[in-house]
């Protein structure tokens, strides 16, 4: 029973069982069982445990035959090429020990079976080891575990280890023969071991010379554990190989013969050769061969390899033939290399380490301290790379060679044909029906015997798409697909392999269109359509898009773009003009086209409507139909010519051609001549051409967006911004979100509306890296420096206006000058280098942009440092460098690096010590966001990648919105840690920023790259001193066309009252040939620009039709239009007095002048340099406020921003109480709305305007001259502006702002009411009205008064109403009557009201004001309100009362009733007239 509860045991006890023989019948010993076998019966029985297999195997491997290196398939024994190897590898190890040596001798005899080793190296001590009580030779060849390896302590580059060795050799040999001479002791040893070292000879020891030193082995392998007979060709070949490889490893200082002869191998470069010639046989070219000898312990080969990762490494002359570290260490070195080289030229590649290894044949000869292999057959190397006592760090040199090799275009060439093994699964195929496809409209015959007929149509979105769907209702749908892109197409060229596959919109074109990856194409009957056409906007980003396609068929199918009609484009009108009469229409495909029509038209596009097509959403479907119906007229094909259109395109889109992209762009304005556009006419459009005329100017657009423009700092969309702000006048405050819904339509700004928006908001940021200037006030949260300014509110809270600021950058005198772009008909901002700061805003603000082809960034700096050096330049002294700053950093900014391309700066922020544990960090370098920098002190607090362990305890915040404040909590000896590092380093508190990248437009619009601060700053400064010549000039020629003005209505007036010249119950036409017979000079009105002109064609007709009634109109180009400045002076001017008036004023103006012609352009520079830095001191106070602010609250709050100073008023506006005439002024400028509507409708009072030209050149010329300052004069063209802007033209546009009631203030100078000075920008908005003026001390209340209450000076003024001409007029008094002093004026609760009459003159005042001034009379009480103001009209007119004398008159005020207050809108500060609101 206990025998079967042991079955276990005696199934194990097989194991022990005699080898092959069957289990020992019956029951066994437990001796039996459990056996203790010597070392020698342990190596004897288990071989394969010292030297590897003992059986035969088959392998490929590289073998020495016939003198050259052979790879072939081999059967061999491992263990008897081991024991082999453990023999000559202690050869090897004996030119370590004495480097002197120099011949090993190998000797194969395959008959006798025996092999010999010999080497010249130091012999052996033939000595007896006194411990073992034998010979060392003996003890050492035949004692096992015997070895002089074993101290670790000791470094040595030998191959033995572990004490096995050559007994192994020893013992599975028959006969082993010991041979060595000791010169030092003068013996010579020989010892014959035999029966696998169970037997041995006595050592037979004799004398030999003092110089003898050698060593030699014969052995006799024991065939029968091999179980071999002989022993094999194959076994012999491996055996010289491993000859050979001694051969190479040792070096041309050893000599190594076989058999006698000795080898040609003398260095590691013709070991590595013999391989590289072999592997060649079978290659069209020979394998590089790039070698490296780092030191004397490492010598490097590489070679390229085909899929597969080769290697032959030596580690102390022992064959590590399955590598290890040490290959490794090598292999990766390479490997990281070529990887990033082939990843930067190809991004698609996504490749890997083991990817490049592949490709790879790497060769090693390494010396390494103390190895240490997996096993006893010594295979691969485990030592680690820190313990090999040498490094071996690969030049670059030789890097750059292997890169150069071929390994990097095998490498290419594997991945592309890897990417276009992927790409083929997501292939298309010829197929009638495809589904899955969102969106896809397709063809009915598309995939089916017809479908080279088929057209797929892409359009650009979804309303394209509708339009399409529209048009090939008329064509039909069953050669008619159409299908919409999702916005841009990815420029394919540039993408890497996962974007591509993962681009759903590539994907689905292959499908559609059924194509396949890499296929050649002749003809397009392969696919399920014949043809693609491209149906996009006709705007740049069209363009764009129509280029982004062609480089997708271009990148993966070439030769389909030269099948001929295969690519097609469908382009609808870019404009249309419509005859007003005859309803034609006309389309234009181009602005060149456009331009031609109009040139036919002699410039005069009047009587036709033009309407811009920007986008196909504008066609209406019914205009869709008819494109199509006339397919032929729209559709244009692509064709191909030679290789130039193929590099074209490449030029566009591939970043290998990036420099000549440039040079592209650069010769852009000498390409861009107007037969240089590409003509729509043609019917055929090759590729070249397209990329060349069409496609350049999306690129130029792109580049424009991206990067400022010297000049003014401001890319397109800041400088449509800013000018809409000084269009509306923009001192009031508004949200965001409508500012930009204004934006939009002023300035004809196509883009989305969030990048607009994102435009405002950094426009008006003034955190710590944003704006040092910034040019629009931020009333809400608009960002700050904890995220960088990503933590604004959304458009729809925030609010914002101008900056008090930006008007002394931005002088309002320079907008007489501006040129103001045109587009859809309007006028928008001006031309890029036309708004001139007085400093260089892009200096002051810095600037950071990519666009095609170039980057550019610059840096901010101090706006009172480059005021400095401009008053330098000014006084032609030598400007001082300038270095970056930034308002309210409290850092560092220190120069680091000057080089040629520019100068490094680096930015630093604050950090403290409080105390041995704890650190203040109050300062982040410059754009360095609080948000990102707490994200990384918790990285330091709880480890990252690079460091697990926590580097600091912990930190506590104290900042706020405006500055930086952490505390740090670390250990001591994190501290220390620190500052021997630099706390700015180990904190990440610097940073570094540089001028070797500041690139701009300049002024001639060209790409310049600006090597300085200071070079930007000189070429400005010469642009903008020619440009305050300019504007001298041009207030002058305003001056002096004002006294012209002066002079003929003097005469104008004197005629009138002398009779002379009859304007009562005559025809107009008349009137106007009388003028001109008596010479009278004509104002002509400056004419729009021709779009705008034609835009408005609609509303000039009206004024066409008018001007037709002279018969002599336009004979000498003079219209009656022209005399508009006399023929429209209201009835009050026809006096005497108002001719002394004239006088005077001409007299004053004459003066001006003179004052205007001797100041200098420097002068007025100064002036406004002075006012500028006046407000930067205001703009430091305010932030020092802010910051003392905080530093009383400790708890560091911020105050909360103070709201907005009102904006200063003009000089008619802060005088209303000290000067009578500037209240005039005032009243003028407002009534003067009313008559803009004179001319249109009949029946209402004509009054001049031109009057106020006068006064407001003289505010503007105070500002030279007197106190003031950029604020006080308006935007404003010259003084002919009111012929340009005025009459009929602006009547439609303001019928509601006409109808609104307004209170007026009038003075006794009632003739200078009708001011009209119209601003450049025109601001037609229909329900603007105007803000209040001060009221005259010691009144009272600004709400509005009952009818009945006593009437008081008037504190508010507004448009006139338009007079009620359907009611009848019962009388009509003289002006002299009508102005005459109320008795009683004072106290009288009547309304003093004036009749508005049908006519501009009095029928009898021809004869009536010729009579001489009545006498003077009494003054009356400045209080009084005194008739003659305009108010609402009614069937009485007040009597008329004695009229005082002028000089002791007093301002005479009216109120209207209070029904016409009511009707009154809140009031706006945007319009054209509101001067004061500036």
């Amino acid at each position: 029973m206990a025998a079967e509860k042991k079955l276990p045991l005696q199934s194990s006890a097989t194991h022990n069982s005699a080898i092959g023989g069957p289990p020992a019948p019956g029951k066994k010993t437990i001796e039996e069982i459990y056996q203790k076998k010597t070392q020698l019966e342990h190596i004897l029985l288990r071989p394969d445990t010292y030297i590897g297999s003992v059986e035969k195997h088959a392998q490929t491997l590289w073998v020495y035959e016939n003198g050259e290196m052979v790879h072939r398939p081999v059967t061999y024994v491992p263990g008897l090429y081991k024991i082999f190897d453990e023999i000559l590898v202690n050869a090897a190890d004996n030119k370590q020990r004495d480097p002197s040596m120099d011949a090993v001798k190998v000797e194969i005899d395959v008959d006798a079976n025996r092999i010999s080793i010999y080497n010249n190296g130091d012999g052996v001590p033939v000595e007896i080891h006194q411990e073992e009580g034998v010979y060392v030779p003996e003890l050492i060849f035949g004692h096992l575990l015997t070895s002089s390896n074993y101290d670790d302590n000791i470094k040595k580059t030998t191959g033995g280890r572990n004490g096995y060795g050559a007994k192994l050799t020893n013992i599975f040999s028959t006969e082993f023969i010991i041979e060595t001479a000791d010169g030092k002791r003068q013996k010579r040893y020989k010892q014959v071991f035999t029966d696998n070292m169970g037997k041995k000879s006595d050592p037979s020891i004799t004398k030999c010379k003092a110089g003898e030193n050698w060593t030699k082995v014969t052995f006799r392998p024991d065939l029968a554990k091999f179980n071999m007979t002989y022993l094999e060709e194959d076994v012999v070949a491996l055996m010289k190989k491993r000859v050979v490889d001694l051969a190479g490893t040792l070096g041309k200082s050893v000599k190594v013969e076989l058999n006698g002869q000795r080898l040609p191998v003398k260095t590691f470069a013709d070991y590595v050769n013999l391989y590289l010639q072999s592997a060649s046989k079978s290659r069209p070219e020979p394998l590089p061969r790039i070698a490296e000898k780092g030191n004397d312990r490492w010598e490097i080969c590489v070679s390229l390899s085909e899929g597969q990762f080769q290697q032959v490494s030596f580690v102390n002359g022992i064959a590590t033939i399955k590598g290890g570290t040490h290959v490794e260490y090598v292999t990766n070195q390479i490997t990281n290399h070529i990887m990033t080289i082939v990843n930067k030229k190809n991004k698609n590649a996504n490749l890997k380490a083991h990817n490049v290894r592949s490709h790879l044949w790497v060769f090693v000869n390494a010396l390494i301290d103390n190895p240490a292999f997996d096993s006893q057959t010594k295979e691969t190397l485990t030592t680690r790379q820190g313990s090999f006592g040498s490094k071996c760090e690969l030049s670059q040199e030789f890097l750059k060679k292997v890169a150069k090799s071929g390994v990097v275009n095998t490498l290419l060439t594997w991945a592309d044909f890897k990417q276009s093994k992927e790409l083929k699964k997501t292939d298309g195929a010829k197929r009638q029906r495809i589904t899955g496809i969102p969106k896809l409209e397709d063809a009915n015959d598309a995939g089916g015997k017809n479908s080279d007929k088929c057209t797929l149509v892409l359009t650009e979105g979804d309303s394209a798409k509708a339009l399409a769907m529209a048009g090939i209702s008329v064509v039909g749908r069953n050669y008619y697909g159409v299908f919409p892109l999702r916005g841009k197409l990815l420029n394919v060229r540039e993408a890497n392999h996962k974007q591509i596959l993962d681009n759903a919109e590539i994907q689905n074109i292959k499908q559609i269109l059924g194509l396949q990856h890499g296929k050649e194409y002749d003809s397009a009957k392969g696919l399920r359509y014949g043809h693609l056409m491209i149906m996009t906007d006709q705007d740049h980003d069209g363009s764009h898009i129509k280029g982004l396609l062609i480089n997708f068929i271009h990148t993966f199918w070439p030769s389909l773009l030269k099948v001929p009609s295969f690519m097609v484009e469908f382009i609808t009108p870019l404009l249309k003009a419509t005859n007003n009469k005859n309803k034609t229409v006309l389309s234009f495909y181009s602005m060149p086209e456009y331009e031609a029509w109009k040139e036919s038209l002699g410039g005069n596009a009047n009587g036709w409507s033009i309407k811009y097509y920007k986008g196909l959403g504008t066609s209406k479907s019914e205009e869709g139909k008819e494109y199509f119906k006339a397919i032929d007229k729209h559709k244009k094909d692509f064709v191909w010519v030679d290789e130039q259109d193929g590099d074209a395109i490449e030029l566009a889109f591939s970043k290998k051609k990036i420099e000549a992209r440039k040079n592209w762009l650069r010769q852009f304005e000498a390409r861009c001549m107007p037969d240089n556009y590409l003509d729509q006419r043609e019917k055929l459009i090759k590729y070249s051409d397209f990329i060349n005329k069409e496609l350049i100017l999306f690129s130029r657009a792109d580049l424009q967006r991206s990067i400022p423009s010297m000049v003014d700092g401001l890319k397109p969309g800041q400088r449509k911004i800013l000018f809409c702000s000084f269009k509306r006048n923009f001192v009031k405050q508004a949200k965001v979100a409508q500012f930009i819904g204004y934006v939009s339509e002023k300035s004809a700004y196509h883009h989305g509306e969030q990048s607009l928006a994102t435009t405002i908001i950094g426009m008006a940021q003034d955190f710590v890296g944003s704006n040092n200037i910034n040019l629009l006030q931020p009333e809400g949260q608009f960002g700050t420096r904890h995220q960088g300014g990503k933590d604004h509110a959304s458009a729809r809270y925030i609010f914002t206006c101008l900056s008090p600021i930006t008007r002394f950058l931005f002088p309002k005198d320079d907008d007489i000058l501006l040129d103001y772009l045109n587009e859809d008909g309007q006028s928008i901002e001006p031309t890029w280098y036309m708004y001139m700061p007085i400093i260089p805003t892009v200096l002051a603000n810095g600037s950071e942009g990519i666009g095609t082809g170039w980057s550019s960034y610059i840096p901010n700096y101090n706006p009172k440092d480059i005021v400095a050096n401009v008053r330098r330049l000014l006084n032609n002294e030598p400007m001082q460098p300038m270095d970056p700053w930034y308002r309210g950093f409290k850092g560092r900014i220190e120069k680091s690096a000057t080089k040629e391309a520019g100068v490094t700066y680096t930015i630093t922020g604050a950090i403290e010590e409080v105390n041995d544990t704890t650190l203040r960090i109050t300062e982040l370098p410059v754009r360095r966001w609080t948000q990102d920098y707490k994200e990384f002190l918790e990285s330091m607090m709880t480890g990252n990648d690079k460091s697990k362990e926590p580097f600091i305890k912990d930190y506590r915040e104290y900042n706020d919105d405006k500055t930086v404040h952490f505390e740090v909590t670390l250990t001591e000896e994190n501290l220390s840690i620190a500052r021997q590092e630099g706390l700015e380093k180990k904190f990440k508190l610097t940073t570094s920023i540089g001028t070797t990248n500041m690139h701009l437009f300049d002024p001639k619009g060209v790409i310049k790259k600006y090597d300085n601060s200071e070079q930007i700053l000189e070429e400005f400064f010469h642009l903008r001193y020619e440009f305050y010549e300019k504007r001298k000039k041009a207030l002058l020629d305003n001056l002096e066309l004002q006294l012209l003005k002066l002079d003929n209505k003097v005469r104008f007036i004197l005629g009138v009252v002398r009779g002379e010249i009859i304007v009562n119950n005559r025809k107009r036409a008349d009137l106007f040939l009388e003028l001109q017979q008596k010479g009278f000079t004509p104002m002509p009105k400056k004419t729009k620009g021709i779009d705008a002109a034609a835009a408005e064609a609609t509303e000039e007709e009206e004024e066409d039709e008018q001007e037709e009634e002279s018969p002599e109109a336009g004979k000498r180009g003079v219209k009656a239009s022209d005399y508009e400045y006399l023929m429209s002076m209201p009835i009050g001017t026809l006096t005497l007095e108002k001719v002394q008036e004239l006088c005077a004023e001409k007299d004053k103006l004459e003066g001006e002048v003179d004052d205007l012609r001797r100041t200098s352009p420097r002068s007025l520079w100064l002036k406004e340099l002075d006012a500028l830095e006046e407000e930067l001191d205001k703009l430091e106070r305010k932030d020092a406020e802010s910051e003392e602010m905080r530093m009383k609250n400790n708890a560091g709050a911020v105050p909360s921003r103070q709201a907005p100073k009102k904006p200063r008023k003009n000089a008619s506006n802060k005088s209303v109480i000290g000067s009578e005439k500037t209240v005039t002024e005032t009243g003028q400028k407002r009534t003067n709305v009313g008559s803009k509507r004179a001319a249109v409708k009949k029946n209402t009072v004509i009054e001049s305007d031109e009057d106020d030209d006068i006064d407001d050149l003289k505010d503007r010329l105070a500002a030279y001259n007197l106190d003031s300052s950029p604020d006080q004069t308006v935007m404003e063209t010259d003084s002919v502006a009111v012929e340009q802007q005025g009459g009929q033209k602006k009547q439609a546009s303001r019928t509601a702002a006409a109808r609104k009631a307004t209170l007026t203030v009038l003075s006794d100078n009632e003739d200078d009411e009708a001011q009209n000075y119209m601003p450049t920008i025109e601001e037609e908005d229909n329900d603007k009205d105007f803000n209040l003026v001060e009221e005259p001390k010691g009144r009272k209340g600004r709400g509005r008064k009952p009818a009945n209450e006593k009437a008081k000076p008037a504190t508010t003024t507004r448009k006139r109403g338009p007079a009620q001409s359907n009611k009848p007029v019962l009388s009509q008094k003289l002006i002299t009557e009508v102005l005459k002093p109320a008795e009683n004026g004072g106290n009288s609760p009547e309304k003093k009201v004036r009749k508005m009459r049908d006519s501009p003159f009095n029928k009898r005042s021809g004869s009536v004001l010729g009579r001489p001034p009545s006498s003077p009379s009494g003054s009356e009480d400045s209080n009084g309100p005194s008739p003659g103001g305009p108010a609402e009209t009614t069937n009485e007119v007040a009597a008329a009362r004695t009229r005082p004398k002028r000089e002791n008159r007093t301002k005479a005020v009216y109120v209207l009733t209070d029904s016409e207050i009511e009707e009154e809108e809140p009031p706006t500060d945007d319009s054209d007239f509101d001067d004061e609101e500036d």
